[in-house]
């Protein structure tokens, strides 16, 4: 590495640290101001818990944080780095030496695809680990969790009552298990029995939930009521209750696990969702490369006196990549024009995902790939015009 890329790379590094902290902090700062009174419930447990409370909460929420804005920092840090340069008059010393404005990126661009990786990381590998985590209110104390769980479903399709968990200890109090399976109906499922009992306990030893006083009610007229001693737990594990209890806990599993989920559901709203966000895993690092290569032509400002307004025009190109794809996502599983239609056979040479946005149909893959159609050639011709 030349003298000129390491200090490129510095510059950059530097620029990163602070927008992250800065960003990061803002956001955490934030939502603290608002869910103040959520912590200080518990401050009958002392002052030391409650910060420890806080402390552990921001701690894992910020892999959440750093997914959603990884492509700000980036673009934030690049505009930082350059100003830098651009303020000391460095970058016109460098390209008047001779030095292409496209070398000087370059550095930039290769530790954005790192950060871009770790990003990509933090989604596959650490969010998914911490889920459980992350799914916790404010007012709760890490290992003393109890809340209600209603028809949560496992991977046979059973419905897992109670109105008490222990998350501590892995139980569940006087539980009620709907047992199902399918018919020959898409979505349509068939109840088989009801398994009441006083308690169960997850046995990692055996990966079954212990039942106590367990009894099972089937639907059949013919068969009487037996004793049951444990319930498989399939995919439904102690961290897995929490968190499938809330709303849009997708978002917080892997590609891996949405496939999988993908699998398990029936219905078309459903299927939906989990396609939309499996294409957005794909095309999330694709957008945020893509923020940094359409900021990076304006950042190369020689004069400083234009380097303020280069900086308000590489935000605001930003932030339009930044919107156009939060409206995709809230598009992805949206009817937009009109009812549900039938492609015309004049139009079928075409792809779906081109055809089924205009006929009214549910495309996800359309909306998701969408900002990438828009964004990426507008940065590789501005790459490829930049001045040197």
């Amino acid at each position: 590495m030349k003298i000129l890329d390491r200090y490129i790379a510095k510059n950059f590094l530097i620029g990163y640290a602070i927008s992250f902290c800065v960003l990061i902090g803002l956001r955490v700062i934030i939502d603290l101001f608002v869910k103040l009174d959520e912590f200080a419930e518990n401050a009958n447990l002392g002052a030391w818990m409650v910060m420890k409370n806080i402390a552990t909460f921001y701690g894992v929420n910020m892999t959440l944080y750093f997914r959603d804005i990884a492509g700000v920092i980036t673009v934030v840090a690049a505009a930082f780095s350059l100003g830098r340069m651009v303020r000391n008059n460095e970058l016109v010393a460098i390209i008047a030496s001779g030095v292409s404005a496209k070398r000087i990126v370059g550095p930039i661009l290769v530790l954005a695809i790192f950060f871009t990786a770790l990003s990509v990381a933090d989604q596959e590998l650490l969010i998914p680990s911490i889920s459980d985590q992350l799914v916790r209110d404010e007012d709760d104390i890490p290992g003393q969790e109890f809340y209600p769980v209603w028809f949560v479903t496992d991977a046979k399709g059973s419905l897992i009552c109670s109105p008490q968990y222990d998350a501590e200890m892995a139980t569940f109090s006087h539980p009620t298990i709907i047992t199902r399976r399918p018919t020959a109906m898409a979505g349509v499922w068939e109840v088989t029995g009801r398994i009441s009992a006083d308690s169960a306990t997850y046995n990692p030893g055996t990966g079954n939930w212990d039942l106590c006083n367990g009894v099972f009610v089937s639907t059949d007229p013919n068969e009487g009521a037996r004793p049951v001693a444990a319930y498989p737990a399939a995919d439904l594990l102690p961290k897995d209750v929490a968190l499938r209890r809330n709303v849009g806990y997708d978002s917080l599993l892997s590609s891996r696990q949405l496939a999988a989920l993908a699998a398990q559901k029936t219905k078309v709203k459903d299927i939906t969702q989990l396609v939309s966000q499996m294409h957005f895993r794909i095309t999330d690092p694709i957008i945020n490369l893509t923020m940094l290569m359409v900021s990076l032509p304006v950042l190369i400002c020689r004069d400083p006196r234009r380097m303020k307004s280069a900086i308000l025009v590489s935000f605001v190109l930003t932030a339009a990549c930044f919107v156009t794809t939060f409206v995709c996502k809230m598009l992805a599983t949206e009817v937009v024009f009109g009812g549900s239609r039938e492609i015309p056979k004049c139009w079928a040479w075409l792809p779906r995902s081109i055809t089924g946005v205009f006929f009214g149909q549910v495309v996800p893959e359309f909306w998701a790939w969408l900002p990438v159609l828009i964004f990426l050639p507008i940065a590789i011709v501005e790459l490829d015009s930049m001045k040197t």
